[in-house]
């Protein structure tokens, strides 16, 4: 859902230089609100602030398709509020400042009346406060920190909501999973010291499992990039462990499960949707990956018509399968034009009204609703791995 949604940990220094081009843009520059909704407007321009180059493009590419597929069938259907849908996508290159560039772009000279993006939470924290401040609406796919809805005082942003669960709901999913289903009383621990998806999501695993019944009995790092973890897998096979979770992205994730396996630790593995590509089996071997299960947003092997309408709307236009990135923007898409439609307006203060009162929107990807901190209310897939092929497993909503 994922340096995938993943890697924000920059330097303050470097994010306060690159951001100054923002800065520079936006000076002199009215909030945008008047001159983006107006009447006369022959078209509705919605942005997207997306990772199409860097280390985030897999997720990224995949969101804009979704969006893309969304949005050309919705013209065809004859647009929005009698108008034209226009997407202006911005490549925001992986990075925080560059994210905020691209949104002050997209404000101030797209005249955007709304943001889908980012895919990633570290350019999503990039350029969600800009966002917020100019009263622009945003729904990002997949933006699981908890920072990217919420400031860092705790105060809801009014302006931005998020299409996916976020990393504190995985790890609770995760840890009822072992618990319940795995029936596994004694876990490990091993997150990525400079992601706050990975830490949070390893933080409410912890707390979830100790909570109802569970021991953790090692908790060790890494830093994103590492690619030998033998000597930490090695500290965790002497501990007694009955699992693995390991809420990290595809790349690190795929070294580790091939290395447990080359140390003979026969243990499940568990992670979270940052191992949600292709490419984990690609690295891990296939072979590897047996006995790993993983959350997600949503499994193409789910039966409803809505999600295999989906699954064979985004084949026959873009000749492949979707990943949840991919239904993640769809989804996102869907959620900003079912709000523009109850307000019957673009006007980003009925339109943030509007996205504050969703209930029951039917999505690809669950049932929606906004909580509070403008989360939505659904459940998580469970995924097992076999053989490489990622297969449903089970659907679940924290009870907690």
């Amino acid at each position: 859902m994922a340096s995938q949604h993943k890697r924000w940990a920059l330097p303050l220094a470097l994010l306060v230089s690159v951001g100054m081009l923002a800065s520079s843009v936006l000076t002199g520059c009215s909030s945008g609100k008047g001159a983006q909704n107006t009447p006369e407007a022959k078209e509705i321009i919605i942005g997207g602030n997306y990772e199409l180059s860097g280390g985030n493009a897999t997720y990224g590419t995949a969101a804009v398709n979704g969006i893309k597929l969304y949005i050309d069938d919705l013209n065809e259907k004859g647009g929005l509020l009698g108008k034209k849908v226009k997407f202006v996508s911005l490549d925001n290159k992986s990075e925080a400042g560059e994210a905020s560039n691209v949104a002050a772009r997209l404000i101030n000279q797209e005249k955007v009346v709304a943001i889908l993006g980012g895919a990633a939470s570290s350019s999503t924290v990039g350029f969600v406060k800009l966002a917020n401040d100019k009263k622009i609406p945003v729904i990002s796919s997949s933006a699981v920190a908890q920072e990217v809805t919420v400031d860092e005082t705790g105060k809801t942003r009014d302006y931005v909501f998020r299409a996916c669960f976020t990393a504190p709901f995985q790890g609770e999913v995760m840890a009822q999973y072992a618990l319940d289903s795995l029936k596994l009383k004694k876990a490990a621990i091993l997150v990525d010291n400079q992601s706050p998806y990975s830490k949070g999501s390893g933080k409410a695993f912890k707390d979830y499992f100790v909570k109802n019944g569970g021991q953790v009995v090692a908790e060790e790092g890494y830093v994103t990039g590492d690619k030998d973890f033998r000597s930490v897998l090695t500290r965790i096979k002497g501990r007694d462990a009955e699992l693995i979770y390991v809420p990290g992205y595809y790349e690190e994730a795929g070294f580790i499960v091939k290395q447990a396996s080359e140390l003979v630790m026969t243990l499940p593995i568990l992670g979270g949707d940052g191992w949600d590509s292709p490419t984990l089996a690609k690295i891990a071997g296939a072979e590897n990956l047996n006995n790993t299960f993983f959350s997600t947003h949503y499994s193409e092997e789910e039966k409803s018509a809505r999600v295999q309408d989906f699954i064979a709307a985004y084949k026959a236009k873009y000749g492949e399968n979707p990943e949840a990135l991919g239904a993640l923007g769809y989804d996102a898409a869907a959620i900003l034009v079912d709000a523009i439609k109850r307000a019957n307006s673009t006007d980003p203060e009925k339109v943030r009204e509007a996205l504050s009162a969703t209930k029951d929107l039917q999505a690809v990807t669950g049932t929606i609703s906004f909580d509070a901190q403008h989360n939505p209310v659904k459940s998580a897939v469970v995924v097992e791995v076999k053989n490489g092929k990622f297969t449903f497993k089970d659907k679940i909503t924290p009870k907690s």
